[in-house]
């Protein structure tokens, strides 16, 4: 079996290794391919479908989808775009995402996500739900309000942390992150060094007393757009 497995993103030739997922070898390649619920390090979970891309003609999720000799992915389209400003959207209209007073601005994926695709406002009518705050915990709150149900939080409290504090409950629109405790955050065995507590890409999830230790302006997006350490690999193989 060969070692290399080469195919095409948007008619640039990528070379990836077997058992790689379209995402992976992108990554590797410097060929960003946006995404939300994906993190490295926790199992593919494909369930923002933000990193959809076209496959020989089919639509499948990047971060789930293993590589295979000639294949043929498109990522950059008008069609594809479209779908990923309308995913965007409509996670910003079901939730309460007020960016200007949340402590994650600029360091949060979705409004990063937004800004990269050129979306100012959403078009659809904001829904306004009413969503609880648990802000019992001494060093870590929740706020539904800004939960876009990655499963980032569960994945790794249940793979990374071992303790399952985190699962979802209910289904369609009731769908939600629970707890694993009778009521409140504080009644788990959530400690603030897990890693759960620092892989939410939204501020569903923050950690207390830390929130504005680095000033708006010098945050991770603030600097540069969401992807371009990716991209920058392929730019120095350019070069």
């Amino acid at each position: 079996m060969s070692d290399t497995i080469t195919f095409t993103i948007d008619d640039v030739e990528i070379q990836g290794k077997p058992g790689q997922t379209i995402l992976e070898a992108a990554d590797e390649a410097g060929v960003y391919i946006p995404r939300l619920c994906y993190l490295e390090g926790l199992k593919p979970y494909g369930s923002c479908r933000l990193c959809t891309c076209m496959v020989n003609g089919r639509p499948m999720t990047a971060c789930t989808q293993p590589i295979a000799e000639g294949m043929v992915v498109e990522n950059e389209t008008d069609q594809l775009r479209k779908l990923r400003a309308d995913l965007i959207e409509m996670l910003f209209v079901e939730g309460n995402h007020y960016c200007m007073y949340c402590e994650k601005s600029g360091n949060c994926e979705l409004q990063a996500q937004a800004y990269r695709l050129g979306i100012a406002a959403p078009k659809y009518p904001f829904l306004y739900p009413d969503r609880q705050v648990d802000a019992s915990h001494p060093d870590v709150l929740v706020d539904h309000n800004r939960c876009i149900l990655c499963a980032r939080c569960i994945r790794a409290s249940r793979d990374l942390d071992g303790k399952n504090v985190f699962q979802f409950v209910g289904r369609g629109k009731d769908k939600r992150v629970a707890v694993n405790a009778k009521a409140r955050l504080a009644d788990t065995d959530l400690d603030v060094t897990d890693k759960a507590t620092s892989v939410c890409p939204v501020g569903a999830l923050l950690t207390k007393r830390v929130g504005y230790t680095v000033p708006v302006g010098q945050r991770d997006y603030d600097q540069q757009p969401i992807g371009s350490d990716i991209e920058s690999r392929q730019a120095v193989k350019s070069e």
